[in-house]
C-alpha cells in the first residue's frame, strides 16, 4: 500500500482520508520538520502540502525536502481560491514542487488519487521493469518468488520470514533451491536488500543510520557488516559506487541471467514438484 505523508490543517485531513479510498494510507505531520522526520524514519511514497497551510518561513524546509528526497513526489493541494494561495503556489514552484491538484472540486480529490496512488517511479516497480523482462518465460513460481523479495525485502530479513509469507516451510524452500543448482534463497534475498539499500541512498536526505532504520538492520554496524560481506565495501563506499541503477543491473547480471534456463522449469513453491531441476517430474496423485 502507498503511503503518503501530507501536511495540512486538521479540518482538511478526514477529507484526504476519504479520498484516499483504498488507493494509499496517510501518514499526518504536524510540519514539514515532522515531514522530513517521517521520510527519514518510514517508508514515504509521496508528500501532499496544503498551501494553505503553507507559511512563508515553511518554504525552504519545502525546498530541502524536495531536494533531499528527490524520488518522493511532492503535491500542491488547493482547497480554496484566494490572493493568499496563488502566491504561496507559484512560491512552491520555486521550490521545486511541480504537480499541483485543486481540490476545491470532486474531480480533484480524483486527480489527486491518480497523483499519489501510483507514484511516478516507487522501488518495487522500478524493480520489477527491469527483473521481470530478465526472467523471460520463467515459470509463475518464479514470477511469484521474485515479486514477493522486490515488493518485501526492506521487511523481511530472513528466509524464514519469507517462506512464511509464500506459506512454504523454509526448509523446502531452501532445497528446492539448493536441488535446482541455484543460489539460495538467503542469496537473492540479501542482494534485493542491497537493490533496496541503493535506491534510498539515492536521497541524500538519508544518512547511512537512517538507511539502516528503513531495512530493520539492528544497527548502521549491521548494514556496514552486510555490506562488507557481501561487496567488501563500507556504506559511504557502497553510496558511491553502486547507485540504484548500477545495483538493479548487477543484481540482474549475476543472480537472473545466468539461470535463466533452469528458471524456466522452476517451480519452488508448488508442493506437487519433487524433482526441482532441469527436468521437472511431477508427482503422480493416487486416487
Amino acid at each position: 500500500m502507498v503511503t503518503v505523508c501530507t501536511v495540512l490543517p486538521p479540518p482538511e485531513r478526514p477529507r484526504l482520508d476519504a479520498a484516499a479510498d483504498g488507493c494509499f494510507t496517510t501518514l499526518h505531520a504536524a510540519s514539514l520538520r515532522d515531514a522530513l522526520r517521517a521520510a527519514r524514519r518510514k517508508r514515504v511514497d509521496a508528500l501532499v502540502l496544503s498551501v494553505h497551510a503553507c507559511r512563508g518561513e515553511e518554504l525552504p524546509a519545502v525546498a530541502r525536502f524536495v531536494r533531499e528526497f528527490p524520488a518522493i513526489p511532492a503535491v500542491a493541494l488547493v482547497s480554496r481560491h484566494d490572493r493568499d494561495a496563488s502566491e504561496t503556489l507559484l512560491r512552491l514552484g520555486a521550490t521545486g514542487v511541480r504537480s499541483a491538484v485543486d481540490c476545491s472540486e470532486p474531480a480533484g480529490w480524483r486527480r489527486l488519487r491518480d497523483l499519489v496512488g501510483h507514484p511516478a517511479s516507487p522501488v518495487a516497480a522500478r524493480i520489477l521493469a527491469r527483473v521481470v523482462p530478465a526472467l523471460a518465460d520463467a515459470t509463475g513460481d518464479v514470477r511469484a518468488f521474485f515479486e514477493a523479495i522486490a515488493r518485501l525485502a526492506p521487511v523481511l530479513a530472513t528466509v524464514r520470514r519469507l517462506a512464511r509469507h509464500l506459506r512454504i516451510c523454509p526448509s523446502t524452500l531452501m532445497s528446492r533451491f539448493y536441488r535446482g543448482s541455484l543460489p539460495s534463497p538467503k542469496t537473492y534475498l540479501a542482494g534485493m536488500r542491497l537493490v533496496h539499500a541503493a535506491y534510498l541512498f539515492g536521497n541524500p536526505g538519508l544518512s547511512v543510520s537512517d538507511v539502516a532504520y528503513r531495512l530493520d538492520y539492528s544497527s548502521p554496524q549491521s548494514l556496514g557488516r552486510h555490506l562488507k560481506a557481501m561487496l567488501g565495501v563500507t556504506a559511504g563506499e557502497f553510496r558511491r559506487r553502486f547507485p540504484f541503477e548500477v545495483a538493479l543491473e548487477r543484481y540482474v547480471d549475476l543472480l537472473i541471467i545466468p539461470y535463466r534456463d533452469t528458471l524456466r522449469a522452476f517451480c519452488p513453491l508448488n508442493a506437487g514438484l519433487w524433482d526441482q531441476g532441469p527436468n521437472v517430474t511431477r508427482v503422480s496423485r493416487a486416487g
